[in-house]
C-alpha cells in the first residue's frame, strides 16, 4: 500500500508523518536513557561524594549497633538506622597492609605481591603497593575528583610509593601503624616527630573537614584510614576515662564523636544528600588488645577465623540506599571500589585495564535493594596475615583445607568444613559428612588460587 504523504505544505523540506512519529519515538527515548542516568544512584541527580572511613583493628561486636553493651556509639548506630548494616562482611585481609592493598585496588592482596605481614613487619620496609596497581585514588582522580588521604597509610615508605604519588591529591597521614612509627607526614614534608597518639584522631577530623569545605562546590573522594582504636591505646586528655570501658572505650567512643563531625560538616554544607559514607573496619581486633572483641566469632586480628576477617561496615545514601537496613550477604571490602565506581558512573573495567584484575563485584543493586536482583558474590578467599591463603566461604558453607587452620584441637590431617548458617564460632566440623562438599569447595579454591598466580603485580620498592 503506498505511504500517503500528509504534508500541509508539500515541498522538498516535507516529512511523511510515519517518518515524524519514529523520530519523535527515537527523540524521546533518548532523552529518557539520558535523563535517567545514574537517578537510581544519587537522589539529586549529580555525581555523589564519597566519604570513606576505615577504623583499625575495630572488632565485630565493639560498636553499639554491632551488640556491644558498654560503648557508647551514637554517631555509627544513628549511621547504621539511616542506612545498611552489612552482618555478613570481610575485611580485605586479616591484618594492616594487604587489608588496605584488597581496599584500594578491588583486588586479592596476592595478586598484588603480597605474602604475609606488614609494612615493617615481616615486608621490607622498603616494600608497599606498586605504582603499576591502579587505586582508588588514581581512578576517582581520572574522572575529575578531588582526592584525599587522611589518616594511616601503610602501604610503603618509599617516596614512589607514597599516597600523593599513588592518586590522593592530599595527603595528611602516618606511613605505620602507630606503634611502628612516630612521624606525621604532609606529602613529602615532615610535620612532627614525634607525633601525639592521644591527639591523632582529633587532627585527622579537623583535616577532614578543612578538605571537605575546600572542596565542596567539586565531586570527591576522602578516604580516612583512623589509626584508632590501634595499639597503643590512648586515651584523648578529653575523653580519658569517659567511657564505661576503659581505655579502649574511650577511644572508640571518642572516634564516634569526631565521625560526628564529618556528618555534621556535610550536612552544614548541603552536601549529605549527596555523599556516599562507608564505615568499616581494616581486620579483627588485637590479639592483645583484651578488651577488642569479635562476639560471636572466634578469632581475631592475623586469623582466618571469622573474628579475624569479618567486621563492621555501615553504608549510608540518604534517598538512595533506604534507612534501617539489615543485610548478611557475602560482600567484601574488594566490593567497594567496583560499587562505589558504578554509584559514580565510572567505568571501572575500561579504566583500570586489568591493573590489577579486579576480584571485587559490584553489590550495588544488594545495598538499594533492588528487586529481584541476584546478588553477585557467592564466595570468598580467606588470607592469614602470616600464613597466606587458609580458608574459603562459599554460601554459608566455610572450608578450611587444612583442619589446622581452624584451631580444632585434636588430630592435624584433613579438612574442617562449617556451616556459618548453624556455627558461628567454627567448632562442629561437618567435612566426613558431606566429602563432596568439600570437594567442590577444594576444586573451586584451586580455581581461584590459580586465577591469581595468572597474574601477578609484583610489590612496589
Amino acid at each position: 500500500m503506498p505511504v500517503i504523504n500528509q504534508c500541509r505544505r508539500p515541498g522538498p523540506f516535507c516529512i511523511p508523518s510515519h517518518l515524524l512519529h519514529r523520530i519523535a519515538t527515537l527523540i524521546l527515548t533518548a532523552l529518557t536513557v539520558l535523563l535517567s542516568i545514574d537517578l537510581e544512584n544519587t537522589a539529586s541527580g549529580s555525581v555523589p561524594n564519597i566519604v570513606l572511613i576505615l577504623a583499625d583493628d575495630l572488632g565485630y561486636h565493639d560498636l553499639g549497633c554491632y551488640g556491644h553493651p558498654k560503648i557508647k556509639t551514637p554517631v555509627l548506630d544513628q549511621l547504621a538506622d539511616d542506612g545498611i548494616r552489612l552482618t555478613s562482611f570481610y575485611a580485605g585481609a586479616t591484618v594492616c597492609t594487604p587489608s588496605r592493598i584488597a581496599l584500594l585496588t578491588g583486588a586479592y592482596p596476592v595478586r598484588l605481591g603480597w605474602t604475609r605481614g606488614v609494612v615493617g613487619y615481616m615486608m621490607k620496609r622498603n616494600q608497599g603497593l606498586s605504582p603499576d596497581a591502579l587505586t582508588m585514588g588514581e581512578i576517582f582522580k581520572s574522572q575529575g575528583y578531588q582526592t584525599a588521604l587522611i589518616g594511616k597509610w601503610h602501604l610503603g615508605d618509599p617516596r614512589p610509593l607514597r599516597p600523593h604519588r599513588q592518586g590522593f591529591d592530599l595527603a595528611y597521614y602516618i606511613n605505620k601503624s602507630n606503634n611502628q612509627t612516630k612521624e606525621l607526614w604532609r606529602g613529602d614534608k615532615l610535620l612532627e616527630k614525634p607525633f601525639n597518639n592521644r591527639l591523632l584522631t582529633e587532627q585527622f577530623t579537623r583535616e577532614a573537614i578543612g578538605f571537605i569545605k575546600q572542596n565542596k562546590a567539586k565531586p570527591f573522594l576522602l578516604y580516612i584510614p583512623y589509626t584508632a582504636p590501634h595499639f597503643p591505646v590512648e586515651a584523648h586528655p578529653d575523653w580519658k576515662g569517659k567511657s564505661r570501658f576503659g581505655k579502649y572505650g574511650d577511644v572508640v567512643e571518642e572516634m564516634d564523636h569526631r565521625i560526628g563531625q564529618i556528618l555534621k560538616t556535610l550536612e552544614m554544607e548541603k552536601l549529605d544528600k549527596k555523599t556516599i559514607v562507608v564505615f568499616l573496619s581494616d581486620n579483627g581486633p588485637e590479639p592483645g588488645t583484651k578488651e577488642s572483641t569479635a562476639k560471636p566469632y572466634r578469632g581475631k586480628k592475623w586469623s582466618a577465623l571469622e573474628g579475624g576477617t569479618r567486621v563492621p561496615c555501615i553504608v549510608r545514601f540518604p534517598g538512595v540506599i533506604a534507612k534501617g537496613q539489615e543485610s548478611d550477604k557475602l560482600i567484601a571490602a574488594i566490593d567497594l571500589l567496583p560499587t562505589l565506581s558504578h554509584a559514580c558512573g565510572i567505568d571501572l573495567k575500561t579504566i583500570s585495564k586489568e591493573s590489577p584484575k579486579i576480584d571485587g563485584v559490584n553489590v550495588w543493586a544488594t545495598l538499594i535493594g533492588k528487586k529481584d536482583a541476584v546478588h553477585p558474590r557467592n564466595d570468598l578467599l580467606y588470607w592469614h596475615g602470616s600464613g597466606g591463603f587458609q580458608a574459603i566461604r562459599v554460601g554459608n558453607w566455610k572450608l578450611f583445607p587444612n583442619r589446622r587452620h581452624a584451631q580444632l584441637g585434636g588430630r592435624n590431617s584433613g579438612p574442617a568444613l562449617f556451616n556459618l548458617a548453624e556455627d558461628l564460632d567454627e567448632k562442629t566440623d561437618l567435612s566426613a559428612k558431606f566429602p563432596d562438599r568439600v570437594k567442590a569447595m577444594q576444586d573451586l579454591a584451586k580455581k581461584r588460587l590459580d586465577d591469581i598466580k595468572s597474574s601477578i603485580i609484583p610489590l612496589g620498592k
